[in-house]
């Protein structure tokens, strides 16, 4: 397999370059009977959607999903939910000048080696462009976990380069340019990015994403953990280099008493290990956190080589996010609920029956 399929149940199959005529998607295994409208869709495809503001590509791309297939009546049918949003707004030829040259850290070279051919426009199939149809699919998931489990998923930007969230205002996300949760940092953020877009550089971002209401037993007891899947959702994700379950690597200088999630009638009395345990959810909040390189592709001349090894200086054009963090957000949301939706089906199939006496405790005492 070439790997453009994600899940086992509930699985999402894409296909698209940022500079070809369109992107697309194969939803397959959504359960029937679903009211589904390309409505429904399109909220979080708009909080992805590039050039909203300044601080982001100017690349123009309305980003207007159509359902295809799958859907009658208003209504999932069961059958394959096909996906397209087109492509309106792209400049090739500001990529003509790197067809023969590798950008530094970005995907040209691996491409190159791997397939001996590569769409050099935009970045083709490597482009972060590909994520509006993870989206498109996340949003049907999200919807599914909504109205039968009550599953609530959202995400911010907890760090830009060096400016961190203190605070954590769940209203101020949607007001904020940088889906940013303190408002007391918004103005900070602006400048930073303003003094970073006139030097021509980028930066690096954190973004974290809470599920709520999960109930407890999703995921599987070895290699199909629930947090394994959710890593591994997570590092798909285009410029992704780390990826940190509740505690992360702060649980490196955690004692035992302090890690540990002591259980009471009342509830749970912390959450390191962010809502999983042994794989499987354990009914507090799923808590995950990723860290974004910065964008490797800059107006600042670099040093590299072209096709034929000689050194060169490459200068890259176009229209890109001085930090791609700034739009993952929406991303990571939509990966999180990919791996909820395909767990639960898998739940459903195999424990449907399962019964214990033992009541469930509350997330948080």
């Amino acid at each position: 397999m070439s790997g453009n399929s994600f899940g086992k149940l509930f699985t999402v199959t894409s296909f698209g370059e940022s500079h070809g005529p369109a992107l697309g998607c194969i939803v397959d295994g959504c359960p029937p009977g679903i009211s589904l409208t390309e409505a429904d869709l399109q909220g979080d495809l708009d909080r992805r959607k590039p050039g909203k503001t300044r601080h982001e590509t100017q690349r123009r791309e309305p980003d207007q999903v159509r359902i295809l297939s799958g859907v009658f009546e208003g209504k999932t049918t069961g059958t394959p939910i096909g996906l397209l949003i087109e492509n309106v707004d792209q400049r090739s030829k500001d990529y003509g000048n790197i067809m023969h040259q590798f950008r530094p850290a970005h995907a040209d070279y691996t491409y190159h080696h791997k397939y001996g051919i590569r769409d050099y426009r935009g970045g083709g199939r490597s482009s972060a462009r590909e994520t509006a149809m993870r989206v498109a699919a996340g949003g049907i998931a999200k919807k599914y976990l909504r109205e039968q489990y009550g599953i609530e998923i959202q995400g911010y930007m907890a760090q830009l380069g060096p400016i961190k969230a203190e605070t954590l205002d769940w209203s101020h996300i949607q007001q904020s340019a940088f889906f940013n949760p303190d408002p007391a940092i918004e103005s900070q953020l602006e400048n930073y990015m303003d003094a970073l877009r006139k030097e021509g550089n980028s930066i690096g971002a954190r973004i974290n994403v809470v599920a709520r209401h999960v109930p407890p037993g999703f995921g599987e007891p070895i290699f199909d953990r629930l947090d394994a899947d959710i890593a591994h959702a997570m590092m798909s994700i285009n410029a992704v280099k780390g990826v940190e379950i509740g505690a992360g690597f702060d649980s490196v200088e955690q004692k035992g008493t302090e890690h540990r999630d002591e259980l009471t009638p009342e509830g749970f009395l912390s959450n390191n290990a962010g809502g999983i345990l042994g794989g499987i959810s354990s009914g507090q909040d799923i808590l995950v956190s990723m860290a974004l390189k910065p964008t490797s592709s800059l107006r600042i001349p670099g040093r590299s080589i072209d096709t034929q090894g000689e050194v060169i200086e490459v200068v890259t054009k176009g229209r890109h996010d001085p930090c791609v963090g700034i739009r993952a957000t929406p991303i990571a949301e939509a990966m999180l609920a990919l791996v909820l939706m395909d767990h639960a089906l898998r739940h459903r199939a195999q424990n449907a029956d399962v019964s214990v006496n033992t009541p469930i405790i509350p997330a948080q005492a």
